[in-house]
């Protein structure tokens, strides 16, 4: 597939999908956001991509809405307004859902689409430069079709300040309540995500795919709640009994490595 506002890398088992809008920091505007759809998509189904990495090319991985975007934006009416929130939540639910694992590579400025972007990684590093920031409502807006995922990953305490004083968020700030996995060095990040990347890409493909849906369970669950209990012991049983896990248990006790390696 071809992009105009994207590049994918492939190295190893890794697919790295580069926003690249560099001129405008990686702003999201209907092109970018349609192509980021396609492209996540399209990764699902190629058995040669294990991980997939999200990041910015230039100095930003996201300064979030495209100004001229949002300046159209502005003139639509309430049913194209309507059609195009919904493209953008196809997008984030396309990523945050992911059968493959998927990691936000982040530097520089990642602020209103681009925090949203970082929170529906499955797993986000960023330098210590980073700069996020929910500023929806200083321009008149909220972060509507973001804050599901943000307030997900920081906690609905979190949200109420964030989402009402637009502060600019620091990268150890972002650590502290749980917006990014870690925080290194700019001249370590590329080094970092590949390690992460690399151990996810360790996992048996089905298994990768079976432990995000085992979280999805477990998001709204409890242990106090007996039906969970019994769907996890029904998942690992169902697990158990297929090809990878045999596959699995065998290359271990053979001190071999998995056919999927």
């Amino acid at each position: 597939m071809s992009y105009t506002t994207l590049e994918i890398e492939h190295s190893g088992k890794t697919a790295t999908i580069w926003m690249n809008r560099p001129d405008i920091h990686n702003a999201m505007n209907e092109t970018l956001i349609a192509e980021l759809t396609a492209a996540f998509t399209h990764l699902q189904l190629q058995a040669d991509c294990r991980v997939i990495v999200l990041a910015g090319r230039g100095k930003s991985f996201s300064a979030g809405a495209d100004l001229d975007w949002m300046r159209r934006a502005a003139g639509y009416s309430e049913e194209q307004n309507l059609a195009d929130a919904q493209r953008l939540a196809a997008m984030l639910k396309s990523i945050y859902r992911s059968k493959k694992p998927v990691i936000a590579r982040i530097h520089g400025a990642a602020l209103a689409g681009g925090t949203g972007l970082a929170a529906v990684c499955d797993v986000a590093i960023a330098t210590e430069a980073a700069k996020f920031g929910l500023t929806e409502v200083r321009l008149g807006l909220v972060p509507a079709t973001i804050g599901p995922y943000v307030a997900d990953a920081i906690g609905w305490r979190q949200a109420q300040r964030y989402f009402l004083s637009a502060e600019r968020i620091d990268a150890a700030t972002a650590l502290r309540i749980g917006l990014v996995h870690e925080v290194v060095p700019a001249e370590a990040l590329d080094a970092r995500v590949a390690d992460i990347a690399e151990a996810m890409a360790q996992g048996a493909p089905q298994a990768l795919s079976s432990a995000k849906d085992l979280l999805a369970m477990l998001r709204e669950g409890s242990p106090w709640d007996d039906q969970l209990l019994e769907d996890t012991a029904g998942q690992i049983a169902s697990v158990r009994a297929g090809a990878e896990a045999r596959e699995g248990l065998a290359a271990f006790f053979d001190k071999r490595p998995p056919n999927w390696s």
